[in-house]
């Protein structure tokens, strides 16, 4: 197949991506397809010209960001569809309400499925205590993904701190703020792949143990992206040793999630593990980052399957 991986630049100018990129292109290339890679800042022109210089059979849509927008991803996925060109990934109805965190808790909630209670606090609505949820909350943006706006101040033990967290997500992130009731315990991340008949990988185990004393037990955007913070170096991802029954159960609510919102193709379902045994959704990562590394592609390892994901995984339009 010729195949275009489609991948953002953070200016017009540079030619510099992400490392992710070039893995997948030699994983594809190993596979025996012809692959070139168009990186774009902003520049609907230039993206539409480079797509359809290339015309690919299947576009890898690893471009979650256009221009300044951490939230182009739906505009995007609605381009290719205009353009008639398949690609990975969800379109954008799919990605509009994975990135809604509160829609996802509703559709969760219409499956069944645990999360935790929440509230929704908008710029323009007036600021509320959060009704009913119990302290210790977790307070982040509705919308933004890759720990956008969560540090060591987003665990708040009082309403004075929760409404100061959200006015700071207003001033700060530009989004509405999603407050949720913090769940104590251990943190999971369950990879699946495929649509059919998705294959679900094995646990994998965040361990927190690294930490300063009286640190959140939360992977903030210092854990997963400065490396020289504490927060980075007292954190890192395992594949979890767990009993038959348990790693059934956390694989079981992480398909039920996967298929409740629409994920195509793969991704990535957070999973918080209380202490009484109860299985909480916390976030679903559709077409979470492959970097090689990382949570998903460790998992797959873990479960036998090389780097080099088969394209007749992905869903052609």
């Amino acid at each position: 197949m010729k195949i275009t991986i489609l991948t953002h630049l953070e200016k017009e100018t540079t030619t510099t991506h992400d490392v992710v990129v070039d893995q997948v292109a030699d994983a594809l290339r190993g596979g025996g397809h012809k692959v070139s890679i168009l990186g774009v800042h902003g520049d609907i022109a230039k993206l539409r010209t480079g797509l359809m210089r290339r015309k690919p059979d299947l576009v890898f849509n690893l471009m979650e960001t256009f221009g300044n927008n951490q939230l182009g991803a739906v505009g995007l996925a609605g381009l290719l569809d205009l353009l008639g060109l398949p690609y990975t990934g969800g379109g954008p109805g799919e990605i509009y309400i994975q990135e809604d965190k509160a829609l996802t808790k509703k559709l969760l909630a219409f499956d069944g499925i645990r999360y935790p209670e929440y509230a929704v606090f908008s710029p323009d609505a007036d600021l509320e205590t959060g009704g009913q949820l119990r302290m210790p909350l977790f307070v982040k943006p509705l919308r933004m993904d890759a720990s956008i706006g969560i540090d060591g101040k987003s665990l708040v033990r009082s309403t004075r701190e929760m409404m100061e967290r959200v006015l700071d997500i207003h001033r700060r992130v530009k989004d509405s703020a999603l407050v949720e009731e913090y769940v104590e315990g251990r943190e999971f991340y369950i990879g699946v792949l495929g649509n059919v008949m998705p294959q679900v990988f094995p646990p994998i185990e965040m361990d927190f143990s690294g930490l300063p004393a009286g640190a959140p037990r939360v992977l903030d955007s210092k854990a997963k992206w400065d490396e020289k913070s504490p927060q980075y170096k007292g954190t890192r991802a395992v594949v979890a040793e767990l009993p038959d029954e348990l790693r059934a159960r956390l694989q079981k609510v992480a398909l039920d999630a996967y298929r409740a919102l629409r994920v195509r193709d793969y991704g990535r379902i957070d999973l918080r593990l209380a202490e009484g045994g109860e299985i909480y959704v916390i976030e679903v990562n559709a077409s979470c980052y492959l970097e090689q590394s990382g949570e998903f592609a460790t998992a797959a390892q873990a479960a036998e399957l090389d780097y080099p994901i088969p394209v007749s995984y992905t869903h052609l339009r």
